[in-house]
């Protein structure tokens, strides 16, 4: 490929997906709204913009062939505050996708589009949308947009509903981990996959406790090759007595199931920011 878009370059997440997509492409244009991401890696040029902007997103996208579209408000908070980033901006990457001929949208989507079913249900790709929060409901909006632009426009888009990206510290994390290695696996399978049309799959590593089935999306081609039971010993060892009447320990969306709308779901987990360095 030609060009490569990465949105939400400054991220956690963005950091580990930079260096193998700059060797994707001829070029590799990551964005985002700071104003700069420090050393680029060959291959890699930076364009400040604002998700929220369309005429700004539309200048990154021009000419690319693909865009991996991780930005966004990446917490639960007021509907006002994730309206601009996560769905105005959601619609602006795909119109502006669309207007420039854009082959496929790889999309960063979330647990949380799902997130009050309980963990017993093991549901697949295809259930319906069940939002534990804001940030999940907006998850939902980009999915349904990711198939309108299908259905319609014949614009692809691979949701990949991602779990926990982060260090192992919790019992949940020891059934909803994604490692970083099979994160960057799985962008790529969203990628190279000849065609994909409207897919929809979970971003989880696997591991032994997965509450959730991904068969429904085996034609992409991701096969997860990390487990996150290697930490359970120590993980189990420390951890509080289990109540089955919680649902942030019932359901797959953790703390995000009980907080209340618009308040800050990370806030109750212990996210341990060890983004890649140069």
């Amino acid at each position: 490929m030609k060009k490569l878009v990465l949105t939400g370059a400054a991220g956690r997440l963005g950091s580990y997906l930079r260096e193998p997509l700059s060797k994707m492409a001829d070029e590799l244009v990551s964005t985002d709204i700071a104003e700069d991401i420090g050393t680029l890696y060959p291959g890699e040029s930076y364009m400040q913009a604002d998700l929220a902007s369309l005429e700004q997103i539309s200048a990154v996208l021009e000419g690319a062939d693909m865009v991996i579209h991780f930005g966004a408000i990446v917490d639960e908070a007021p509907f006002d505050e994730i309206l601009g980033p996560n769905i105005i901006g959601a619609y602006n990457v795909w119109e502006a996708a669309h207007r420039h001929g854009v082959r496929r949208v790889v999309y960063a989507s979330s647990v949380h589009a799902v997130g009050m079913y309980p963990s017993a249900d093991c549901i697949g790709i295809d259930a319906p949308h069940r939002p534990d929060s804001f940030y999940g409901l907006a998850k939902c909006f980009a999915e349904d947009l990711g198939r309108l632009y299908w259905e319609k426009r014949g614009l692809e888009s691979v949701h990949m509903r991602i779990f926990s990206c982060a260090k192992v510290v919790s019992t949940r994390s020891l059934a909803t981990w994604l490692s970083y290695d099979d994160l960057i696996r799985l962008v790529t399978r969203a990628i190279d996959t000849p065609t994909t049309g409207f897919s929809i799959v979970y971003g989880i590593s696997d591991n032994d406790r997965m509450p959730v089935n991904n068969a429904g999306a085996s034609h992409l081609g991701y096969r997860p090759q990390d487990n996150a039971e290697q930490f359970a010993p120590e993980i189990l060892a420390a951890a509080p007595p289990a109540d089955p009447s919680d649902p942030a320990q019932m359901c797959i969306g953790g703390p995000f199931t009980t907080i209340e709308l618009g308040e800050s779901g990370l806030a109750k987990m212990t996210i341990v920011d060890d983004r890649k360095k140069l």
